[in-house]
C-alpha cells in the first residue's frame, strides 16, 4: 500500500450573477505534487443553474468549464497556460477571480492514491 500523501484541492463555483453572489458547485480541481496528479471533474447541474438566472449561457458556462479540465490535462488546444508545471496551472487556475466561474478557497486532505479523489469529491460536493 502507498504511503498516504497530501492534496490541494478547490470546487469550482458558477456564479451567474456576481451581485447577488449566489452560486453552485460545478467542479472539482485536485493537485496532489507527491503523485505528480493534477486534475478536473466537472459536473454541472443545469436545471439549478437556470434556477438562479434563467437568462444564462448554460452552453458559454459549460464551454468554461470544460477548458479548466483541459488545462488540467495539459491538452495543447488549451494554449501556454496547459504548458505549465502542474503547480503553476492549479494556482494559476484557483487564484481568486470575479467572473462567472470562481475556484473557492484551496483545502487540503490526505489521500492513499488518486485513482478515486475527484470521484469522492463529486460524490461529496456535486451531487444532490
Amino acid at each position: 500500500m502507498p504511503a498516504a500523501a497530501s492534496f490541494d484541492y478547490a470546487l469550482l463555483r458558477v456564479v451567474p450573477r456576481v451581485e447577488r453572489q449566489e452560486f453552485i458547485n460545478a467542479g472539482a480541481i485536485v493537485y496532489c505534487p507527491e503523485r505528480q496528479f493534477l486534475g478536473a471533474r466537472i459536473q454541472l447541474d443545469r436545471n439549478r443553474l437556470k434556477a438562479l438566472w434563467p437568462e444564462v449561457d448554460v452552453a458559454l458556462v459549460e464551454q468554461h468549464l470544460e477548458a479548466i479540465r483541459r488545462i488540467c490535462d495539459g491538452h495543447p488546444e488549451a494554449g501556454a497556460i496547459a504548458k505549465m508545471s502542474h503547480r503553476e496551472r492549479f494556482h494559476w487556475l484557483t487564484s481568486p477571480r470575479s467572473t462567472i466561474v470562481q475556484p473557492s478557497p484551496v483545502h487540503t486532505g490526505v489521500c492513499e492514491g488518486t485513482e478515486d479523489l475527484l470521484d469522492r469529491l463529486t460524490k461529496q460536493f456535486l451531487t444532490i
